[in-house]
């Protein structure tokens, strides 16, 4: 439970920050074109959110924080202040990681890059109205940072698993609790990174992905966890945006305890364990397509067991990092909880399979995006 009595943090856990983006939709689901005019509404009202590449989409940033309470506090507030934005544009601010409803391609924003990248990678970049939630967490330098992500590297589908929230699109159920991930692994440079055995050799290869043209620039490099292009940190992008805040305190707890443990093995002079490109594909499709309700793949035994006993053991590996930032109990409460009664994926599917209504979907979203759902966990 994240509450006034939540201890600090040791001085040496390291400092996060977190990205949310939403799309805007009208009362039944379909994306509608007014991103500027909801950014413009924020900002009036205090908050810092910022447009993305289509223009149904927003995006907010906390600063550095230190503890779960900061970052909750900054989400709820930037969640609250973008949702009364919307609706002052006559739409309203949907948590969720795909469209439900609408036509496939949406108009882009109006900056010179985003017409760059409509122009260059055409309906693949229309498509890409998607909405995803990336937590930073500091590390204290580039070569760190790519040994770091070597040893993330096999706990990115149980991270995908557990805030799969892309059940439903273009108004029918997929198959997939996260289909946003799949819509993603189209681009040329998405989903697990390759392993890397410096620094000097991600500059090489995120140097031929530039030259080739297949990315237009660093900040194209869609992998789930990469060294942040322009900050100290690194960054873990595979998640859908969470339907609700707990969830994504719960994503940005078990990411920062995961960069924790990770920075401790670097220290130990230990490297990441080198999973292959095709064991990690069949471990993203299967956490893509089961979420947190069924089967996943364990990387480190090579067998297929329930995604519940993945996310369970990844809670058993970073437990001391959670000890020694004081949110072991306020992890465990909120895994417990989500376990017990589904994430936005398994919540959506609930709401379509009773009637097969979108509007029904709608509502339970704007429900899990404006509030939590867990209040007994606030502080």
């Amino acid at each position: 439970m994240i509450n006034a009595d939540q201890p600090l943090p040791d001085a040496d856990v390291p400092t996060l920050g977190v990205e949310e983006e939403f799309l805007v939709v009208d009362d039944s689901g379909l994306p509608v074109p007014v991103a500027g005019e909801v950014v413009e509404a924020a900002n009036r009202l205090g908050a810092d959110l910022q447009p993305e590449l289509t223009r149904v989409q927003v995006e907010s940033n906390t600063p550095v924080c230190r503890t779960l309470r900061e970052v909750r506090g900054h989400l709820l507030a930037a969640r609250s202040t973008a949702a009364a934005a919307a609706m002052q544009a006559g739409a309203r601010l949907l948590a969720v990681g795909v469209p439900l409803t609408g036509p496939m391609g949406q108009p882009f924003s109006d900056s010179d890059r985003y017409r760059r990248i409509g122009e260059g990678y055409g309906l693949l970049a229309a498509e890409h109205g998607v909405c995803g939630c990336h937590v930073h967490v500091a590390v204290p330098d580039r070569e760190t940072a790519v040994q770091v992500c070597n040893h993330l590297r096999p706990w990115l589908p149980v991270l995908l698993a557990l805030t799969a929230n892309s059940p439903i699109h273009q108004g029918v159920d997929t198959g997939c609790a996260s289909w946003r991930s799949v819509l993603n692994s189209r681009w040329p440079c998405s989903g697990a990174p390759p392993y890397f055995t410096s620094a000097e050799h991600y500059d090489a290869v995120l140097a031929t992905m530039v030259d080739s043209g297949a990315v237009l620039d660093p900040a194209m490099v869609y992998w789930d966890v990469r060294p942040s292009d322009h900050l100290p940190t690194v960054e873990v992008r595979v998640s859908d945006v969470p339907a609700t805040v707990d969830e994504s305190i719960l994503l940005a707890a078990l990411v920062r305890a995961l960069v924790g443990t990770a920075l401790e093995a670097v220290r130990r002079g230990e490297r990441g364990l080198p999973v292959t490109t095709e064991a990690l594909r069949a471990a993203y499709w299967r956490a893509a397509h089961d979420g947190i309700e069924g089967d996943g793949v364990d990387l480190f035994g090579n067998r297929r067991v329930p995604a519940a006993h993945l996310v369970r053991g990844l809670l058993r590996h970073v437990r001391p990092a959670l000890r020694r930032s004081g949110e072991l109990h306020a992890v465990n409460a909120l895994l417990t909880k989500v376990l017990q009664n589904g994430n936005g994926a398994v919540r959506q599917r609930r709401a379509f399979r009773q009637r097969g209504r979108i509007e029904d979907v709608v509502a339970v979203l704007t429900r899990d995006t404006g509030h939590d759902w867990l209040p007994e966990t606030a502080a």
